[in-house]
């Protein structure tokens, strides 16, 4: 399965936004053995991370969102009951961080609890509302789910933040295919290939660019106007890639 990216907030906060709900940030050696552990769990060195958890623990035994790593890395390690209540442990210490929370729906999503994950991402995403590693998270269970006016949700926010990645221009239409808006999302297809104009992204990566007018294609049949599929299926012959799609 996919490592899950995070974002460590401890190691990036430099003081505490409200004492009485916030913890305190971490001094700059823990900070980078916080970095540490997270890095050891997406590269799957789980008793690494384990051994950086415990010695952030030493100095700071009540730091919620190493406690919630810990207990992530433990699931990992196939001992989750200690892992669950390491991870709320760790929320009811920090319950403003992401981290915290993200590492709850990480949990629940292993153990394919997936509405229970999605709660989850949505708590930590009060805390952090433009945290793209969360929001992408949040789509790929919304689109497992079937939940298809969150993903459409979702996807348009991430495209809204990031207009530069291809990836949520396209993940965007296809939400709004599901969702039966087709001329929407024709009009994405067609405004991405406005930003491809004076580029050389086209010939750099002819079978991308085909299947991005395949795509669109496509919405034009779906959306019951299969006369106008059939024109622009002679206007983009000549750009199309995969000959037998065409």
């Amino acid at each position: 399965a996919r490592r899950a990216s995070l974002t460590p907030r401890s190691a990036a906060r430099t003081a505490p936004e409200d004492e009485h709900s916030m913890a305190p940030p971490l001094p700059a050696k823990e900070a980078t053995l916080f970095k540490a552990i997270v890095k050891h769990y997406e590269l799957k060195s789980y008793k690494k991370g384990l051994r950086a958890a415990d010695q952030v623990l030493k100095k700071f035994p009540e730091h919620g969102e190493t406690i919630a790593m810990k207990g992530l890395l433990l699931n990992c390690m196939e001992k989750k009951e200690e892992a669950y209540d390491l991870v709320r442990k760790g929320i009811k210490l920090d319950i403003k961080s992401q981290v915290c929370w993200h590492v709850y729906g990480l949990l629940y999503r292993s153990d394919r609890e997936y509405a229970q994950a999605i709660k989850c991402y949505r708590g930590a995403l009060r805390h952090e509302p433009d945290n793209v590693k969360i929001l992408r998270d949040l789509s790929m269970l919304q689109i497992q789910l079937r939940l298809l006016p969150g993903f459409l949700e979702t996807r348009q926010k991430l495209l809204t933040m990031k207009p530069t990645n291809r990836m949520h221009w396209f993940t965007f239409a296809v939400a709004l295919h599901l969702v039966g808006r087709y001329d929407e999302a024709v009009g994405v297809v067609e405004a991405y290939e406005r930003t491809l104009e004076g580029s050389d992204e086209p010939s750099k990566e002819p079978y991308e660019y085909s299947e991005m007018l395949l795509y669109k294609n496509t919405l034009y049949e779906e959306a019951g106007q299969p006369q106008k599929a059939l024109d622009d299926l002679d206007a983009i012959k000549e750009k199309v890639a995969d000959r037998t799609g065409w």
